[in-house]
């Protein structure tokens, strides 16, 4: 007897085959006929496997006429063709075990719609209904298509640290990581007598440390959580995420800009042509056109302008913006929206922005006041990767940490990748949950992470 899944049950091939499947009920109906249709799911495709369970099971009075909505169920039967529309099989159940009951009296993932505020109150279940199931999947095939990405480049997983004295981004936006008890007030909290002897933080980035293995290994890519500190409740931001950050010795900043295109690439087209189903389903209910607004960005080629072409552009767009342009500010969403959905209709990335606004790593250009930075900016979301040209120049470096108000001997172990055999090196950061958004149009980044984070929020 085989032991199959829902998503292969409900392929023709399967049909005439035995199955068990194991699941949790979505619904059933019983007809006058004297059987029961039970839609049973187990995460592995969107759509459901019906089951038809006749009153001829000897449990059918006793169990299945009193199953409902979320129990979990184990039942063997053999696969059929299917009479109805929009689905190619069913499951002529033999026996049909209930393994854990729901009471629905109490259960709070009924079959009705749920608002997304309700379900990240129900974070713990919430997986069980469509719309996160579908995310669930999605969020799987982007972190695949990543590791492969990169895999069949010939990359490096590196995993660099969670808890770190660096603040990669110099913002200070950073959670302290302690052992001190810093709620007593009879307490004197020293640094030096901390579990780690200094100050520690929930790293930002893995970006510097892997920095160290690109310089030399070559090519690597870190893919972990970051936290940062940042107190903001948009529907952009959390407190934690996973980021992806390649980085390449000998590489500059065109070069960075190849490998982030075709990698964004890489993920639509995996995502498009792997989770079918779940992509139909954000098209049909979370937004409409999602599907050629990522095959735009997928046969588009991305333009790329400077950052100063890109002010003069808003300057002159006619557009009233909540926000100023001008140069040496930072570009707000509203801005990076106009060029990706407007201006270009399509993905763009910017390059060479003002130092003041961009981070103490990046690579100052002759100019003196700009430095090779890039942004890669899509229609719906904006910005979804963010790299750089690393500064290699030992001299410029330690001039630009002080100008950060870092202390460049907090950081001698980096500045050694510029004494000892120095490269140039380029590399830039994706924003997994930035990502699934932009892949399956959810408008709230909350709603594509299993548990959100967020100021205020830690629950579950």
């Amino acid at each position: 007897m085989a032991m199959e899944c829902v998503a292969s049950a409900r392929k023709a091939e399967s049909i005439g085959k035995k199955f068990t499947i194991k699941g949790w009920v979505r619904t059933r109906r019983d007809s006058k006929g004297g059987f029961s249709f039970l839609e049973i799911n187990d995460g592995s495709s969107f759509g459901n496997l019906q089951v038809i369970a006749n009153n001829t099971l000897q449990n059918y009075q006793t169990d299945i006429l009193k199953i409902g909505t979320g129990c979990s169920v184990v039942i063997e039967g053999v696969i059929k063709g299917s009479p109805a529309k929009g689905q190619e099989t069913e499951l002529v159940a033999d026996s049909v075990q209930v393994v854990g009951w729901a009471d629905p009296n109490t259960y709070t993932m009924q079959k009705k719609g749920h608002t997304f505020e309700y379900l990240r109150t129900q974070a713990h279940l919430r997986p069980r209904t469509n719309t996160f199931g579908a995310v669930a999947r999605v969020r799987n095939q982007i972190s695949k298509s990543i590791h492969d990405f990169f895999q069949e480049k010939g990359f490096l997983y590196i995993n660099t640290p969670i808890i770190t004295p660096s603040d990669c981004e110099g913002a200070g936006h950073m959670f302290r990581v302690t052992t001190l008890d810093f709620l007593n007030p009879k307490t004197i909290a020293k640094a030096e007598d901390d579990f780690f002897g200094k100050p520690v933080f929930l790293t930002v980035s893995g970006q510097l440390e892997g920095e160290t293995y690109a310089c030399a290994l070559g090519k690597i890519y870190t893919f972990g959580p970051t936290f940062r500190a940042e107190n903001s409740n948009t529907s952009r931001h959390l407190a934690e995420f996973w980021m992806v950050e390649p980085e390449v010795a000998f590489n500059d900043l065109i070069q960075n800009m190849d490998l982030a295109e075709s990698f964004i690439k890489r993920i639509i087209r995996d995502a498009l042509n792997q989770c079918g189903e779940d992509m139909q389903f954000f098209e049909e209910r979370i937004e409409k056109g999602l599907i050629q607004n990522l095959e735009l960005v997928l046969n588009k080629d991305f333009q790329r302008i400077s950052y100063t072409e890109a002010v003069e552009i808003l300057k002159n767009s006619g557009q009233t913006f909540e926000f100023e342009v001008a140069w040496g500010k930072d570009l707000q969403s509203e801005h990076e929206r106009y060029l990706a959905e407007k201006h270009f209709n399509g993905p763009v990335i910017l390059y060479d922005y003002p130092k003041e606004i961009k981070a103490f790593y990046m690579r100052l250009n002759d100019d003196g006041k700009t430095v090779r930075a890039m942004d890669v900016l899509v229609p719906r979301i904006g910005e979804i990767i963010g790299g750089s040209q690393r500064e290699e120049r030992l001299e410029i470096l330690e001039a630009r940490m002080q100008g950060a108000g870092l202390k460049p001997e907090d950081y001698w172990w980096y500045l050694d990748l510029r004494r000892f055999g120095g490269v140039p090196h380029a590399g830039f950061g994706l924003g997994l949950e930035r990502c699934v958004q932009f892949i399956t149009g959810m408008a709230n980044i909350r709603d594509v992470i299993p548990y959100p984070r967020t100021p205020g929020s830690a629950d579950f």
